[in-house]
């Protein structure tokens, strides 16, 4: 390996001294004060004509050459302490060091870096913070048999997986950070949500709703079609489709608009820097960045049984039937099997709901869950309680399928019997006789060490920090709160931690408490926080207070049925403590969905019951309840707002220049 002496006119046309000592290189400004001994040491070596003891690889040579003809970017290697690297830092705009240096705290903060408590800051933290100032790519620089050798990587981020979460994280970091981003899907841009998940479901949830107002509703409003109303469900497949092919369109627009560079492929681990991505063709190319992220979502779980995988549809090919069934099957007790089979039912098909316990919705609060319950029998779905699953599926040889439980019953002759009984994360088959995860993926997550659970989701700190340096994880590969905006929320959050300039977000984090989530069900669920049990679990039953309500909604106002049969709206307050902090809303009825997100927002901030009652109620509508619960104006008057609204308060004014 060839070594280099830097000759002089580099300094000379860049007005910086270059002094290499023993292991350290620095380039300093020739005013500072602190270069004096070194450039010493250097001058003798010129006069000697003798080489510095160390000196760097060529490569790296030529690299510092580009940074001089640029803005001063500082290199430092081995333990520099308080005022020297003090001049180094403020007299530029970067500095790289190895794993091996340290910075002296109050060298630190002189020169703007985030301070610490502890004597000495790792240099990674220093590297991390300047690199997020856009000038330079991240170099590592390694020290090997007494040389340097600098190690480039392709990009600065690789997001594998090309949904909400890793869109969100690569946009992030492309345009408001700078940085150079490789997306790597395999399937679809958009992920779950886009394709087979929010996105189309709402379509379907927004066609049912139609046809249940035209069954059921239009007739009290006067209205009459004069013959009987019919679906064309090629057509709205075919209508849905179109729209998402759009959707995956204008995900590719945004990644070109932000420069991301984006390959579509199985993603493989060869290393923790390292990915190998196979295209449809089988052409192997591999790809390198200095940090990845697993955005990698789910996939629906067909449980054990015979026959199942082989006579069952899961949620996903739910969206490919090209007809309407006229029996449909679907097993499941969450929020997807409630909200499939409301669907179903409402757009005519004869719907079988089996549930292995007693109701569905079992970790939602009671009152929601029992109503929920209620309205579906209602609406004609027939509920399988207490099956304990399905024992095996078998087809009679044509296009009809017969359905054992564990609990002895069968469904005979139905056309489709849909899986929605989980979902598992999209990781490798580390765990081969774990029978919660089908052997279809090759991330390979051994090459780089990361670790996961038992149920092979991928363990993530709160700042989504894998248990390996430089890998990341979000989304709902880590098993917590499986919603596309959570994902979104964390990809945005980890793009500002790693490369943002601003100090604010050297811990940015996203929160996952009171995150409103909604049930497309028959009728909607709009929920945010915690349930009453889980209240009293977590405060006591003497510190919770519960505030409910059960109505019918003015739309159902003129309907000519007796009271008991027109369809409720359920609500329920959860406070706890001396000033009645809201922990919990709950609603089920019509328009749930709609005004949860304001609520949401009362709830981060802190609102207390006082609060909610300072609001004055939009009059006729349903959420004017979760303002008027109770007697009204009686609860503790204690606000959790940072300008108090109660008591007819002034309202809180903006901070002005």
């Amino acid at each position: 390996m060839q070594r280099y002496v830097w000759p002089k006119t580099i300094h000379k046309r860049s007005e910086k001294a270059v002094v290499c000592v023993a292991s350290t290189i620095w380039i300093l400004d020739e005013a500072s004060p602190k270069q004096t001994r070194n450039k010493r040491r250097l001058m003798q070596a010129e006069k000697t004509q003798k080489r510095p003891r160390w000196v760097p690889h060529e490569r790296l040579f030529r690299q510092i050459q580009s940074w001089l003809s640029s803005p001063p970017f500082y290199i430092l290697n081995s333990c520099v302490y308080q005022r020297g690297c003090l001049d180094l830092i403020v007299l530029g705009v970067g500095v790289a060091c190895n794993k091996g240096t340290y910075l002296h705290a109050r060298a630190a903060g002189e020169a703007g870096i985030n301070e610490s408590a502890q004597d000495f800051l790792p240099s990674k933290m220093i590297l991390d913070y300047l690199c997020g100032h856009g000038h330079h790519s991240p170099i590592k620089i390694k020290r090997k048999t007494n040389t340097f050798i600098m190690t480039t990587y392709d990009f600065d981020l690789i997001c594998i997986g090309g949904g909400s979460g890793g869109i969100a994280c690569a946009k992030r970091s492309a345009t408001s950070h700078g940085k150079k981003v490789l997306c790597i899907e395999r399937a679809r841009l958009g992920g779950t949500c886009v394709n087979v998940g929010c996105v189309p479901k709402k379509v379907m949830w927004s066609a049912a709703h139609i046809a249940h107002t035209l069954k059921h509703d239009m007739e009290h409003y006067g209205f009459s079609t004069g013959g009987e109303v019919t679906l064309d469900f090629p057509k709205l497949k075919q209508a849905r489709d179109k729209y998402v092919k759009r959707l995956n369109g204008i995900y590719a627009s945004g990644f070109a608009r932000a420069g991301v560079e984006h390959v579509f492929g199985e993603a493989t681990f060869v290393d923790e820097h390292t990915v190998k991505v196979t295209d449809k063709d089988g052409q192997v190319t591999n790809y390198q960045a200095e940090k990845i992220l697993i955005a990698t979502g789910g996939r629906p779980h067909f449980p054990p049984g015979e026959g199942v995988e082989e006579n069952c549809i899961s949620s996903d090919g739910f969206f490919d039937l090209e007809d309407l069934p006229k029996v449909a099957v679907v097993v499941g007790a969450g929020y997807i099997a409630v909200e499939l089979a409301g669907v179903l039912n409402s757009l005519g098909s004869e719907t079988h709901l089996v549930v292995r316990k007693g109701r569905a919705l079992r970790e939602f609060d009671p009152l929601i869950s029992e109503a929920l319950d209620k309205e579906m029998v209602k609406q004609g779905i027939f509920i399988h309680r207490n099956t304990n699953g399905v024992a095996k599926v078998t087809s009679d040889g044509g296009n009809k399928k017969n359905i054992t439980l564990h609990n002895g019953d069968t469904i005979y002759n139905a056309d489709v019997v849909l899986m929605a009984a989980g979902r598992v994360p999209n990781t490798e088959d580390l765990c081969t006789d774990c029978e919660w995860a089908p052997n279809t993926e090759t991330l390979h997550l051994e090459k780089c060490g990361v670790k996961i659970t038992p149920r092979k989701y991928v363990v993530v700190d709160e700042y989504q920090n894998t248990n390996v340096e430089n890998i990341y994880a979000l989304g709902d590969v880590c098993g917590v709160v499986e919603l596309t905006p959570m994902a979104i929320a964390a990809g945005r959050r980890l793009a500002d931690r790693l490369f943002s300039s601003n100090p604010i977000h050297a811990t940015s984090k996203v929160s996952y408490e009171y995150v409103p989530t909604v049930v497309f069900s028959h009728p909607t669920i709009g929920t945010c926080g915690l349930t009453e049990p889980k209240a009293i679990e977590k405060y006591g039953q003497e510190n919770v207070k519960v505030y409910t309500s059960r109505f019918s909604d003015s739309h159902y106002g003129i309907f000519d049925v007796k009271p008991e049969d027109k369809p409720k709206t359920v609500m329920k307050l959860v406070c706890a403590g001396l000033d009645e902090k809201v922990v919990g809303i709950h609603v089920l009825g019509m328009g749930s969905d709609e005004m949860m997100q304001g609520f949401g927002v009362a709830m981060k901030m802190g609102a207390t019951k006082a609060d909610l009652d300072s609001c004055v109620a939009i009059h006729p509508t349903a959420s004017e309840e979760l303002v008027t619960m109770g007697t009204w104006g009686t609860s503790p008057q204690e606000s959790g707002a940072k300008v108090s609204p109660l008591n007819g308060a002034a309202a809180a004014e903006p901070r002005l220049s």
